[in-house]
């Protein structure tokens, strides 16, 4: 193998991974149909594990229906701080079969052997070395897709699934992918499945038939890139380091149709002083904010600069409340969305006149620091004192260190 393949490239998956942690610290679970939600109040599956898929649960559908479906599911309560603990966990042991690794998300890694493919002796075994580093660490299950791309790595696994092992040779790559709809491939959704309907590409294997050029001016590089993926021959490499974020955004689902302002205020409020939150925590501001709520008709929005950049939560609320009183109509609301757009560490290059409000820095300053010994709103500002009290997720940027790492600094791992 070593040789043969100009690149070896590894995707590790975890099977189910949140229910299989509830599973694992729960014995009594094990073996039957569960799924999690935010809170144990949750109406939103998060994920579910593989006993409560056979009856038709899917991720992303409402706790009734899934319900109907399988009346003896049982529900329970995200606990994202115990999730990162266990992936930090999962992605530290990996460092023992390679540095090169790229963690894709919670419970997803590309690793490239390239560099240290004399110390393995074929792909079947540094894959069943990974799954028992793994198990070793967690006590949890985890499939291993091998090929020499990422794209086709990434299939290898999922259609593995679960506790599986499948090794997909370079040379093969093109006629294993060939059959699969070109939606298989991450990173075409379906607007970019319909453009590429109009050329009559619904698989991968008729990609080929189509100059690349068809994509790369309807999608610039990231069409060159599906253009080659779809055949098993995604160039992009495993990515060790990630560049720095353009931008540091909490959003939050609301219950459907919500039009008590009070209420989507409070759902605001708490994203604005999560997105401060983080900001502060890794000494970062922003001067540019989007801000918007979304309803049937699409989101209501706007992008606000503040004269001094900022990492004051409740600043940022105000302008919430502004666009809330200029663009809020009474319609009901979905969804709010909070973002930092493109942040800075420390507080770049100031108004040469305009006063620095060092005294709001002092009481976030001090505030964070009880916050984080005594845990989370020990205390807090009167504002937001009957603000909502939700559970912390994980978002899909999350990553064990750095500002991708979104759950809130003072999140405990028992919780």
């Amino acid at each position: 193998m070593a040789q043969q393949w100009p690149r070896i490239v590894v995707h590790m998956d975890m099977d189910a991974f949140f229910a299989q942690v509830e599973q694992r610290d729960q014995p009594a679970l094990r073996g039957k149909p569960v799924c999690i939600t935010n809170g144990d109040k949750g109406s939103c599956i998060i994920t579910r594990s593989y006993e409560a898929r056979v009856f038709g649960v899917k991720t992303g559908m409402r706790w009734f229906e899934a319900k109907r479906l399988c009346p003896q599911l049982i529900r329970c309560p995200s606990r994202p701080a115990v999730y990162a603990s266990v992936s930090t966990d999962i992605m530290t042991t990996l460092q023992d079969i390679t540095p090169d690794i790229e963690v894709f998300s919670v419970d997803e890694a590309f690793l490239d052997l390239s560099r240290c493919r004399g110390l393995y002796q074929g792909a079947k075994q540094v894959g069943r070395l990974i799954k028992q580093q793994v198990w070793a660490a967690t006590g949890l299950t985890c499939s291993v897709g091998i090929s020499g791309d990422k794209t086709t790595a990434k299939i290898a696994s999922k259609r593995s699934k679960p506790d599986g092992l499948l090794v997909i040779p370079p040379w093969q790559s093109r006629v294993a992918l060939s059959p699969l709809p070109v939606t298989a491939i991450c990173g075409i959704n379906r607007g970019v499945a319909n453009f590429l309907a109009q050329y009559g590409v619904h698989y991968c294997g008729q990609m080929q038939q189509i100059p690349i050029s068809v994509l790369a001016r309807r999608f610039g590089h990231l069409g060159r890139r599906l253009w080659y993926m779809c055949q098993g021959q995604d160039l992009d490499p495993v990515r060790a380091t990630l560049a720095p974020p353009k931008s540091v955004g909490h959003g939050k689902v609301m219950p459907p149709n919500t039009q008590d302002k009070d209420l989507i205020l409070n759902y605001l409020s708490h994203m604005c002083e999560k997105v401060a939150l983080r900001l502060r925590a890794h000494g970062m501001q922003a001067r540019a904010f989007f801000i918007g709520i979304k309803t049937e008709a699409g989101w209501l929005s706007q992008q606000y600069k503040t004269v001094q950049a900022t990492d004051d939560g409740l600043l940022l609320f105000q302008l919430a409340k502004s666009l809330v009183a200029l663009h809020w109509r009474g319609e009901g609301v979905f969804q709010c969305q909070v973002t930092a757009l493109r942040p800075q560490h420390g507080s770049g290059q100031g108004d040469l006149f305009e006063a620095v409000d060092t005294k709001r820095a002092t009481v976030n300053q001090v505030t964070d620091a009880i916050n984080q010994k005594f845990g989370s709103r020990s205390v807090t500002n009167a504002v937001r004192l009957q603000g909502l009290q939700t559970p912390d997720v994980i978002a899909p940027a999350w990553r064990p260190s750095g500002v991708r790492s979104t759950l809130s600094p003072n999140a405990s791992k028992s919780t």
